[in-house]
């Protein structure tokens, strides 16, 4: 499996206020009113656009696709609470056969597009094969090597030909016969490519813009760069979808917008802007502007967890070829100093991170191979060093990183730590389509350390685990950075991911963990903190345990 994007890559600036209460309460319903149906919602975005094509889009379930478009399955997300999975357009959440490699899903009774046609289950079929095409790659694509191993299916669009893997024996009965087993389906059917297309629709380069929607709205105006306007779906039945009350009449997203003036209207909270969201993460920069102003400070929602922020070791390269060498990092590096780099200080950054999965995600185990003080020990790195044939350190490292939203300070702060330990770099910083080419997709790539964050694109363990870690993401794009390659763990992913039972698959990850940090491959930072601010007039304005996103869904105009 290849996916060319995820939310993992955008650098999450890790920040927190204690003092806000995050999730203590819905946002903005201490006295103010409640949300109740109607009114205009406005979302405040820095990137110039919004991807509504299902099989470009890496849209988590609780964030912008699910406007438009529903899966087969969702997520019940809730503060405090573990993410759970629930049926979407489907009526449950699959039924596994033949020991986890055969999926059975039936859509619910009287399914529409906004355009009033039904909902077939022909149409998801159709808008997976889509998602093969090379015209419309760019999604999340954790089905595609399991309903085409070698990923030798090319689309529909040359030649008309079918993807055989996938059943559509009735007009509500989907039936997908994977490649091997796989336990995660359910949760993959959750992923973008999942929402139905009309089968022979969306050949066009701009479906995206214009998308026949199966959610509670459907686009009315869209304009790359400056807005899209989202009203409601006539055809779409609130009584079949738990997960989306859709609460505003219409949501209007506004692109392009510098971040300085996305938070100085936020903060001045006037007019429209009563109803608007920051979509970007609070940096700590806005941070020293919302506490100066308590009804700012009062608006800020903060997530419990989020990303793992962490330093990945080209284990292909060099002195890094030795484990022993890669555990003298576990030691240098002063994990303190990337908390103040990344927010000012511990309590704001999020908490120093020892394990690959994240918190919040079914079967983790808190451990500690590496125990050491925040700021590192330099002196036993040093002496590891000296004992692998190292005594002088190690000199000409490069250290990439990406040249935005602070990145290279945090990347500072990393250098310096290892300076003490007697280890030299350079810091390499890049922007993100230059760290894609060089870091991602360069066969032999000229870094010896990555310093990066990963958030899962679902709530499993897997999703920590395997694009980070097995074989196949190392180059072409894949995530494996740290382009380690242990057959052992390769098969170990392989048995985990075809585990049904969750509670045994969560031990077999949590298992995975233990063994790839003991190899050192990478050095776990900190686990992330994201912040939001948001108009006095939204409403339920939420992040569960996972993801650490706020959940569009839930929000509302109070009236």
């Amino acid at each position: 499996m290849k996916r060319r994007h995820s939310l993992a890559g955008i650098a999450a600036v890790a920040v927190l206020l204690a003092a806000c209460g995050a999730n203590d309460k819905p946002a903005g319903q201490d006295g103010g009113g409640t949300v109740k149906q109607g009114g205009t919602l406005y979302l405040l975005a820095d990137s110039p656009t919004q991807q509504y094509d299902p099989a470009r889009s890496s849209s988590l379930v609780v964030t912008g696709l699910q406007f438009v478009h529903r899966r087969l399955t969702s997520w019940k997300v809730a503060p405090g609470q573990d993410t759970t999975i629930v049926p979407d357009l489907a009526t449950d959440t699959g039924k596994p056969s033949d020991g986890g490699k055969t999926w059975t899903f039936t859509l619910k009774d009287n399914l529409k597009y906004s355009d009033g046609t039904p909902i077939k289950s022909a149409d998801v079929k159709w808008g997976l094969e889509r998602s093969f095409a090379p015209a419309f790659s760019g999604g999340l694509a954790y089905h595609k090597d399991l309903l085409s191993p070698g990923l030798t299916y090319k689309g529909p669009f040359e030649g008309g030909q079918e993807l055989s893997s996938i059943e559509t024996p009735d007009d509500k009965t989907i039936i997908f016969k994977l490649a091997r087993p796989y336990g995660d389906w359910n949760w993959v059917a959750s992923t973008p490519a999942f929402a139905p297309v009309p089968k022979g629709k969306g050949a066009e380069a701009n479906y995206g813009e214009k998308p026949v929607a199966s959610g509670p709205y459907q686009i009315e105006a869209f304009e790359r760069g400056k807005q899209a306007v989202l009203v409601r779906n006539t055809n779409f039945d609130p009584k079949s979808d738990e997960t989306r009350p859709a609460y505003p009449d219409r949501v209007v997203w506004q692109f392009s917008q510098q971040t300085n003036v996305i938070s100085k209207r936020l903060i001045d909270d006037s007019g429209d802007d009563k109803n608007a969201f920051g979509v970007s993460f609070a940096s700590p920069a806005q941070l020293a502007q919302i506490t100066g102003n308590a009804s700012a400070k009062s608006r800020l929602v903060t997530s419990e967890s989020g990303a793992l922020a962490y330093l990945a070791l080209n284990t292909q390269r060099g002195k890094l070829t030795d484990v022993n060498v890669r555990k003298a990092f576990q030691y240098a590096v002063n994990k303190s100093a990337f908390q103040v780099a990344s927010a000012g200080n511990a309590q704001l950054a999020g908490d120093i991170a020892t394990t690959l999965i994240t918190p919040g995600l079914a079967g983790r185990e808190q451990f500690d191979l590496y125990q050491t003080r925040p700021e590192g020990d330099p002196g036993k790195a040093k002496d590891m060093l000296a004992a692998a044939g190292l005594p002088n350190g190690l000199d000409g490292l490069v250290l990439a990183t990406r040249a935005e939203n602070d990145w290279p300070r945090k990347a500072e702060s990393i250098q310096s730590g290892l300076a003490a330990a007697g280890i030299k770099v350079t810091i390499k910083p890049l922007d993100e389509e230059t760290f894609t080419a060089e870091v991602q997709n360069k066969d032999n790539p000229d870094y010896d350390l990555v310093l990066t964050s990963w958030q899962p694109d679902i709530p499993s363990a897997n999703a920590n685990i395997q694009p980070l870690f097995q074989s196949t993401e190392i180059g072409g794009g894949g995530y494996n950075t740290a382009r380690y390659n242990n057959p052992e763990v390769d098969r170990l992913i392989t048995e985990a991911q075809a585990t049904v039972d969750q509670a045994e698959a969560g031990k077999k990850w949590a298992e995975l963990d233990r063994k790839i940090l003991a190899d050192s491959p990478v050095v776990p930072l900190i686990y992330t903190r994201n912040s939001y601010l948001h108009g006095s007039k939204v409403g339920n304005v939420k992040i569960g345990r996972f993801p650490a996103y706020a959940d569009y869904r839930q929000f509302g105009i109070i009236q």
